[in-house]
């Protein structure tokens, strides 16, 4: 299947690892320019030897941390024109609402709650103006199914669905798609610590976070190619109609992910 993104540039934050690692090589793969920023060298330095391992062109990459003040606007002066944007760099902690101090809580929606909101302030104007662009925000199920051992996570996660919900209801008009992808659990080192913290809580042994697992669709973990071609296939034309509001693929209370976030 051709998804019709050869040669678009798709900007992804976080995509030294992980999901966003996955989703820029699977760009790739269909012919498209990933651009990865993240702010760690030596996870860019893996990311682009990844990227030869698979026999890819190496990407381009921006060493940024998102979490400063003003880190959005700089990235548009160094890369102001892109077909797509993939919103992903995030590190929420886990923890109840006592185990989060405030200070870490900050810490943590800097990169993910206000990095996302700052990179569509910045990138959805241009895109607005020349009439056609995408914005897909990888968000988390945890802001649809809320639980006390993640609140920072499914507070700033359900901040970030309204978000998109409220800012994706009028760029349609401006010929511009934004909506968001809600992950349920993915295979990562992230989320294996999330888990490892969470079994130390239940069970009293960090090792036994494999059993935490069992109880998701599917009895696993999802992986991040799954997640990525879900994001790469949503972005791309064939998926045209595809905004906030279009329909639900699915939201059972643990969370096979879903693409967009109500019914018109």
């Amino acid at each position: 299947m051709d998804l019709q993104i050869k040669g678009k540039k798709v900007l992804i934050t976080g995509g030294s690892r992980g999901i966003g690692l996955t989703i820029a090589l699977t760009y790739a793969h269909e012919g498209a320019k990933p651009i990865l920023v993240a702010r760690q060298p030596a996870n860019l330095d893996a990311a682009r030897q990844a990227f030869a391992q698979a026999g890819l062109p190496t990407p381009e990459s921006v060493l940024l941390d998102l979490s400063e003040s003003g880190a959005a606007e700089k990235l548009f002066a160094q890369v102001p024109d892109v077909d797509i944007l993939v919103n992903n760099a995030g590190a929420i902690p886990g923890g109840d609402v006592v185990d989060v101090n405030e200070e870490r809580w900050r810490q943590a929606w800097e990169l993910k709650v206000f990095g996302y909101i700052n990179m569509t302030r910045v990138y959805l104007p241009m895109m607005q103006k020349r009439g056609h662009g995408v914005i897909c925000n990888i968000i988390g199920m945890a802001g649809a199914a809320p639980q006390h051992d993640y609140i920072c996570g499914a507070t700033g996660n359900a901040a970030l669905m309204a978000f998109t919900h409220g800012v994706g209801g009028e760029s349609v008009k401006h010929g511009v798609r934004v909506f968001g992808i809600n992950p349920s659990p993915t295979r990562s080192d992230r989320m294996q610590g999330l888990l490892q913290f969470q079994a130390e809580k239940k069970f009293g042994d960090p090792a036994r976070w494999a059993e935490l697992t069992s109880g998701f669709p599917f009895g696993r973990l999802a992986e991040p190619l799954e997640m990525a071609r879900l994001a790469v296939f949503c972005t791309s034309p064939l998926c045209g109609y595809l905004d906030r509001k279009s329909t639900r693929l699915n939201s059972s209370h643990l969370g096979i992910s879903y693409a967009v976030f109500c019914l018109k």
